[in-house]
């Protein structure tokens, strides 16, 4: 990213955590049905129902609403997560510099990389067991009389600690530090070259937000294609608790090898389709809102540091 794309750590706290927030209130319901499809357990060779009759499984049996079972915790990690990723990968970016001022080679990805790991371990590990654990739970909101064991997120978080200890909200940490760091090292060097061939070309300093949108949708789009293995793995480790005695890398092995002799090499692609449809578009609304706010903070910046004077 150019020097003139660098923006203040408030800016980056105040836009990514906004950006974090949109994108949770549109996006979340692929969310759920891919971690469901994810968790559909098949034969072999078997055909994976289609991430449309598994979204309109979901809404005739537990209704509308259960498509966004797992919300909560989803907006209250996401806020921080987008404000921590934007303002870490800014932070790991100016530290890759030399002597002289010049920027590492592949600084984008190397600082985007970084930041998945730091987002991964300070928020987004323990978010996401509380989520899947949620949307895991079948159960229709529209009856009253149906009380499933987890009411919310934080019951949830409660409820796990209590019953698994604190560590189980870092249940899958590796993998999903691995999945953060493999997203964000192909996320963010995507959508700056993209960027600044756009800005070059038009020779604009500022892109108008649709074609942030294109990019960013772009850019979203190959970190789901590269790991969704991985994601597989994590989301069913994560979904139950921990058998007594079993380190993190046996329960990596078990679920892995159950998985290949189970249901075949295929079902590490299972969620693919609805994953990048939630992903990918998310990423647009995340990095057109990203870049709304930011410039608009950046264009009322005397503004507010003559009220604050006042």
């Amino acid at each position: 990213m150019a020097s003139r794309d660098r923006k203040s750590p408030l800016t980056n706290l105040i836009a990514g955590g906004s950006a974090g927030f949109m994108e949770a209130l549109i996006c979340h319901p692929l969310d759920t049905i891919k971690v469901r499809m994810q968790l559909a357990k098949s034969r072999s060779g078997a055909a994976a129902p289609s991430f449309v009759s598994v979204g309109l499984k979901i809404v005739q049996k537990e209704s509308p609403l259960a498509l966004y079972k797992g919300l909560g915790a989803v907006t209250a990690g996401i806020v921080p997560k987008m404000a921590i990723r934007f303002t870490t990968f800014q932070f790991y970016k100016d530290w890759m510099v030399d002597k002289d001022g010049k920027a590492w080679k592949l600084n984008n990805l190397w600082a985007g990389l970084l930041a998945g790991v730091t987002e991964a371990v300070l928020v987004v590990t323990p978010m996401d067991v509380v989520k899947i654990r949620l949307q895991a739970q079948r159960h229709s909101m529209a009856d009253p009389l149906d009380i499933p064991k987890y009411r919310n997120a934080a019951h949830c978080a409660y409820t796990v600690i209590r019953e698994e200890g604190f560590g189980a909200l870092y249940r899958g940490v590796a993998l999903t530090s691995l999945r953060q760091a493999t997203n964000q090292a192909a996320n963010f060097p995507t959508y700056h070259f993209l960027k600044g061939q756009l800005q070059t070309m038009q020779n604009v300093k500022e892109l108008p937000g649709y074609q942030s949108a294109i990019i960013g949708c772009i850019s979203g789009a190959m970190g789901p294609l590269v790991n969704n293995p991985i994601d597989i793995v994590k989301t069913r480790v994560q979904k139950t608790p921990n058998p007594e005695g079993l380190t993190g890398w046996v329960r990596f092995k078990d679920v892995t090898g159950s998985i290949l002799r189970n249901e075949g090499w295929r079902a590490f692609y299972k969620g693919v389709t609805p994953r990048v449809l939630r992903v990918a578009p998310g990423q647009a609304v995340t990095f057109a809102v990203y870049e709304a706010v930011s410039q608009w903070l950046d264009n009322n910046s005397d503004k507010f540091k003559l009220a604050m004077a006042k």
